[in-house]
């Protein structure tokens, strides 16, 4: 004897109330997605346009004579916004110049990608062009160094540079022990000709490009440039008795 039958189960449509609230329901919650997204963006720009307007005024008229009333009006904000956003002017600085460093440790930076090659010093040329464009790109970021050198002492910026020595060290040691096994390498200690010849190429390009003096070598800057490089390559003294042809070779 059989027990009693189960009941089959079929596919059913869903009832039309059923899929109405299910669409509802999708669509509400895309409407919400969208509308974090927008807010998202919105907050977004208007935490870039903050920046941007600190960043000139900062370089421009340096961090004392800057207020965060200043700030605010100059970008349409209110003042309490963004204290809300930011905490402090001091922060908003200092997220400036972090910004500056984190842009030049990008591995995507043409200078980082010169470092990384670590072709010293046969790629001068390259290493110049790269911190030309670089210096030409940030302006008011290499202004701001300025300002904090002179109004705090460099305190926002000391750390990147005592740990300068550590990159170049990172980046050029396997290279420049190569270049010494391979005999090349004369009596100078070529991380030092690398950070000296980054460290005035910045320089040069400063005085140009940020402080508006051209023509500050008595020469244009390609010529001053290849001079430097040259100076780098060659030396400015012969050794005794070798004849000129010699030296330069």
């Amino acid at each position: 004897e059989t027990g009693p039958s189960l009941p089959v189960l079929t596919n059913r449509s869903a009832s039309p109330t059923l899929l109405n609230e299910r669409s509802v329901c999708n669509n509400r919650h895309t409407e919400e997605r969208l509308a974090l997204k927008t807010q998202a963006a919105r907050s977004e720009a208007s935490i870039s346009k903050v920046l941007g307007t600190a960043l000139r005024l900062f370089s421009r008229q340096g961090y004392r004579a800057t207020s965060m009333r200043q700030i605010a009006e100059a970008c349409d904000q209110s003042t309490g916004n963004l204290y809300h956003h930011f905490g402090s002017k001091e922060k908003i600085y200092q997220r400036l110049i972090d910004d500056y460093w984190e842009r030049l440790l990008d591995p995507k930076h043409p200078l980082q990608q010169v470092f990384d090659r670590a072709n010293f010093p046969d790629d001068l040329e390259e290493l110049a062009e790269a911190i030309e464009l670089t210096v030409e790109e940030n302006k008011a970021s290499i202004l701001l160094v300025f300002v904090d050198v002179i109004e705090h002492q460099g305190r926002h910026i000391r750390s990147f540079y005592e740990t300068m020595a550590d990159r170049f060290r990172e980046k050029y040691g396997p290279h420049f022990k190569e270049l010494e096994r391979q005999g090349r390498l004369a009596d100078a200690d070529p991380m030092v000709a690398v950070m000296v010849a980054t460290r005035w190429l910045f320089y040069f390009y400063t005085v140009e490009k940020c402080f508006g003096v051209p023509m500050h070598f008595g020469m244009d800057a390609q010529q001053a440039v290849d001079a430097f490089i040259r100076i780098l390559r060659l030396g400015v003294l012969r050794e005794s008795g070798q004849p000129a042809a010699v030296a330069e070779q």
